[in-house]
């Protein structure tokens, strides 16, 4: 065990300022920590790429060390940045990088993070990145030494951290979710009730892909078919774009405001392509919900002037007191591309069930 304390004085000491790509839940107490700090000390992006690219222009400016954490899925986004900018052959820019290991070797996880988990070590090596594992205090004094290594010699260091390694002596307030906007699984409710029989879900990764699970196995509705997005976060709407330019049947993108940030490109994409029959659907209640509940600030975002900016024709928006019935029943009649912006809240439900079995998910989607 590591106190998140004792790491973040590590960091601390080296003078780093902190970059995040999409929060982690192994390390969902060290960004508690790192939010507590100033704004020039500690930045959000959208996604690992954009998280490195900031570090890297933070250390043009200043000459000082940035550290940009993840977890481990999130390595295949930054590994452009990181080979193609950052590498000790190109600028050679010194960076640290914090990465929960999620399905490290031994133990037992989803599906998508096993397969990540195993090659992680192995990525790490091909990119040339020197690392350690941060299993118990005393790895502690092999990162600081990795972190002198990077300024040094100019050059990008891990330090992976599996689950369940870090403890913090601060007590975790137990948060207080209100239930002042749409709650999602009545929305969920709804819309499987109203959809028609061919309709083809595609849901993010998270929560919702669980919810929708859940929802269906509880209220027994069987009308159309679901495509849960465990993993791929950001890519549901591309998935759902692709499907829509070769079928005839309604398709719908269930789709997350973490995941839209994170590859916004694919609305342009979809708002400029002709006659797609596919509808797309946002659950925003401003949270990283399933790692940790870290804020996206996409309530900043006017979706209506974005949506209509970017070709989609319609725009409905669904908060507190509407006619979700309705509404959704409007939505889906809507004969173009569509945008339905549905504001909620962080769920309360912690027993979401997980999709075990995804090749058969898959046989039952496609055929």
């Amino acid at each position: 065990m590591v106190s998140v304390e004792n790491l973040l004085n590590t960091l601390k000491k080296n003078n780093i300022t902190f970059f995040s790509g999409v929060p982690d839940s192994i390390l969902k107490h060290l960004s508690t920590s790192f939010n507590k700090l100033n704004s020039k000390k500690h930045k959000l992006a959208v996604n690992e790429g954009s998280a490195v690219a900031m570090g890297i222009g933070h250390y043009l400016e200043t000459k000082k060390i940035p550290c940009v954490y993840m977890q481990n899925s999130g390595l295949g986004n930054a590994i452009n940045p990181l080979i193609s900018i950052a590498h000790q052959k190109v600028y050679s820019i010194p960076m640290v990088l914090l990465i929960g290991w999620r399905g490290a070797p031994g133990e037992t996880d989803e599906p998508q993070h096993m397969v990540k988990g195993k090659i992680t070590k192995k990525l790490l090596e091909l990119l040339n990145i020197k690392f350690c594992v941060l299993d118990k205090e005393n790895d502690l004094k092999k990162f600081d030494s990795l972190i002198k290594n990077s300024k040094k010699n100019n050059s990008i260091i891990a330090c992976l951290i599996k689950n369940k390694t870090l403890t913090t002596k601060l007590k975790n307030k137990k948060r207080i979710l209100k239930q002042v906007n749409i709650n999602r699984d009545i929305f969920i409710l709804n819309l499987l009730k109203t959809i028609k029989n061919k309709t083809k879900i595609i849901s993010t990764t998270g929560y919702t892909s669980r919810a929708v699970m859940k929802t269906r196995l509880d209220s027994k509705l069987y009308k159309g078919k679901d495509f849960y997005m465990v993993g791929g976060m950001g890519h549901s709407l591309s998935v759902s774009l692709g499907m829509s330019l070769q079928s005839k049947n309604n398709i719908i993108c269930l789709d997350g405001d973490g995941s839209i940030l994170m590859h916004m490109g694919s609305l342009f994409t979809g708002g400029f392509n002709k006659n797609i029959n596919l509808k797309h659907i946002l659950f925003n209640n401003n949270a990283h919900e399933s790692v940790g509940g870290q804020s996206t600030n996409a309530k900043k975002i006017n979706f209506k002037l974005l949506s209509k900016s970017l070709g989609y024709k319609k725009y409905y928006k669904l908060s507190k007191n509407q006619n979700i019935k309705k509404i959704i029943k409007k939505f889906l009649n809507e004969k173009c591309y569509s945008f339905l912006e549905v504001i909620t809240d962080e769920s309360t439900d912690n027993n979401l069930p997980r999709p075990k079995d995804l090749i058969k998910i898959k046989l039952k989607f496609i055929n």
